[in-house]
């Protein structure tokens, strides 16, 4: 049974991949509206007789979210049946659950009735922590914590409390990028890292579009700082502890990389496949965030029980 649960949990994250990279790649190709307002039918059939590739991508999408979603129901039922003495693991099955259900509702509501942008650019991140939920769930069955010898890990308190304030912050950065896709702000500013290179002060003419895109880019740039602050921070008091070493180095990686990516967006004007690597590169940092995290939690529970 664990074999299985293995391997369930593995199809469960990379389908969750899917589906992130997948509602990415609905909304940079304008495709939400590519079954017409009709769910769950595409144009009120089940297979339609008018095939264009807005409707290819919008269905592709909708499949693949439901595959998985019956592949992480099965995984939530066997773990909590075999799992469930674990801590961690009923917490981990409802929050993964309760927001992957939570993401198709509002999937499904833009279809039917409609949202606003500032609606809809929560559904990348309801779909985020539902991936992430089933990441940590994944390693807990892998016991990857136990191969690193996470537990005998002792994470100070001034740490833990900043990684809390981290992973909430990288909320608003992603946040703030898919309120950029939504609002269609990605070729606002056509310069980068400012608006306008020649200008880099000339904020008082910006207009709203232009705001929500420098304003993620600021917010990207701090997030990027603080990652590297707390990787030096690693080195200095972490050095022995491979899980931290290694995977903070791994972090650092993938944010350098989403800067660079981010930058790419600009100067080949929204190319699709480094716009869908960049939608990649955040969710693997979150949850890799939200690895340390619960590292953190146990950290602490550890503390306090002994």
């Amino acid at each position: 049974m664990i074999k299985t649960l293995k391997w369930l949990s593995v199809v469960a994250s990379l389908g969750m991949v899917f589906v992130l990279i997948g509602g990415a790649l609905v909304t940079k190709t304008g495709s939400g509206m590519g079954c017409g307002a009709s769910f769950p039918l595409c144009k009120g059939q089940l297979i339609p007789t008018v095939i264009d590739p807005e409707l290819v991508i919008e269905l592709s999408h909708r499949l693949v979210t439901g595959i998985i979603s019956i592949a992480v129901i099965l995984l939530a039922i066997l773990a909590w049946k075999h799992l469930g003495h674990i801590r961690e693991v009923k917490f981990l099955i409802v929050l993964s659950l309760f927001f992957l259900f939570l993401q198709a509702a509002i999937g499904a509501a833009a279809v039917l009735w409609g949202q606003s942008d500032f609606i809809l650019a929560t559904h990348f991140g309801i779909s985020l922590i539902a991936f992430t939920a089933i990441f940590l769930l994944t390693l807990l069955i892998f016991e990857i914590d136990k191969k690193f010898d996470a537990k005998s890990l002792i994470i100070e308190k001034k740490h833990r409390i900043e990684l809390y304030f981290l992973i909430t912050f990288t909320m608003i950065v992603v946040y703030t990028g898919a309120l950029v896709r939504h609002v269609n702000a990605n070729l606002v500013c056509p310069d980068w890292p400012f608006c306008y290179n020649d200008a880099p002060y000339s904020f008082a003419d910006f207009h709203f579009l232009q705001w929500v895109q420098m304003g993620h880019r600021l917010f990207a740039a701090i997030l990027f700082i603080w990652t590297v602050i707390y990787f030096i921070k690693v080195i200095r008091n972490y050095r022995d502890k491979s899980v931290m070493l290694w995977g903070w180095g791994a972090t650092l990686g993938l944010i350098t990389m989403q800067v660079v990516l981010g930058g790419l967006i600009i100067f080949t004007r929204l190319n699709l496949g480094i716009a869908l690597l960049h939608a990649l590169f955040i969710s693997i940092y979150f949850g890799m965030i939200s690895y340390f995290v619960f590292l953190s939690y146990r950290s602490a529970r550890y503390v306090k029980n002994t």
